[in-house]
């Protein structure tokens, strides 16, 4: 009987263990290489020389770093924001919709969450092309003849802009179908107490759902802030960063001085700067959540 509870710690342990290792082991092999003078001959022939913290010194003197940055928090908080609303939206229409067409809803949504990174992307390429796009079709079509043979690549605001919508398009799907799961478990009383007593749809929302969802919206928003910060192969396939810097966040600056420059430890820097701000961005909000 004493030894029965060890039983259940025993068989996840494999599994604990193996994930632990693909977790971990990239990011203390990143910590390593971002402390030593790590490039192109090192990495054919090894002895890398430890240099402390000179690669983190050298990024956070310089302007190039912090401009990234900048962009980076920009990026997040604009896909963030706009996912949080719109994934909220169709969460509330799926509630009020009927069984046929919530079902055709959910579909649709469960397919554009299915839809492979980079076929979406590549979607999105032909789409927004200047000549034979459907964008530019569509909108000449409403009258806007200044977008006839527009080039949305060629614009560092208009490929920004094709990247929120592409990044919002792929994340809204699981975020809304997360939150209608949760408004399902609302009791409807507390719905119709709150009608009985003169509230709005407005009132509603901020003092019945909200803060029953609390910690559900709280989730998303860290999870979002994850995926969204980290995005790469979506500005990679569509702008490689560019045009310009135009759209080169976090992820895309470290690729982009390893691949370019084969500065492996410069890149490797950067990239345990990202964690560590994600760790900081994120800390307060997850310890909110498991206290509530």
């Amino acid at each position: 009987m004493r030894g029965r509870p060890f039983w259940p710690y025993l068989l996840i342990a494999p599994t604990v263990a193996g994930g632990a290792f693909l977790l971990l082991y990239p990011v203390a092999k990143a910590a390593v290489i971002s402390l030593q003078h790590f490039r192109m001959g090192e990495l054919i022939k090894g002895g890398a020389a430890f240099i402390g913290f000179g690669n983190y010194a050298e990024l956070l003197s310089g302007d190039e770093f912090w401009a990234v940055l900048l962009r980076t928090v920009w990026w997040t908080a604009a896909n963030v924001v706009l996912i949080v609303v719109l994934s909220t939206a169709v969460a509330l229409l799926l509630v009020r919709l009927r069984r046929g067409m919530r079902l055709a809803l959910m579909s649709a949504l469960a397919l554009a969450w299915a839809t492979p990174i980079i076929a979406a992307t590549t979607v999105f390429q032909w789409l927004f092309q200047s000549e034979l796009g459907v964008v530019n079709w569509l909108l000449v079509t409403l009258g806007l003849d200044s977008f006839r043979g527009y080039t949305w690549f060629a614009d560092g605001d208009a490929t920004f802009a094709v990247l929120v919508l592409l990044v919002v398009w792929q994340s809204v799907p699981f975020a809304a179908l997360t939150l209608y799961a949760g408004l399902t478990t609302i009791p409807a009383e507390l719905y119709e107490s709150a009608r009985i007593d003169g509230g709005t749809g407005w009132q509603i929302f901020w003092q019945v759902t909200l803060p029953m969802l609390r910690t559900l919206f709280a989730l998303i928003v860290s999870l979002e802030v994850i995926w969204v910060a980290k995005c790469f192969p979506q500005i990679w396939v569509l702008s490689q960063g560019g045009p310009g810097d135009a759209t080169t966040t976090l992820p895309v600056y470290a690729f982009k001085i390893a691949r370019v420059l084969h500065r492996y430890d410069l890149g490797s820097a950067v990239a345990m700067l990202t964690v560590l701000i994600l760790a900081v961005a994120l800390i307060s909000n997850l310890r909110r959540m498991v206290r509530s």
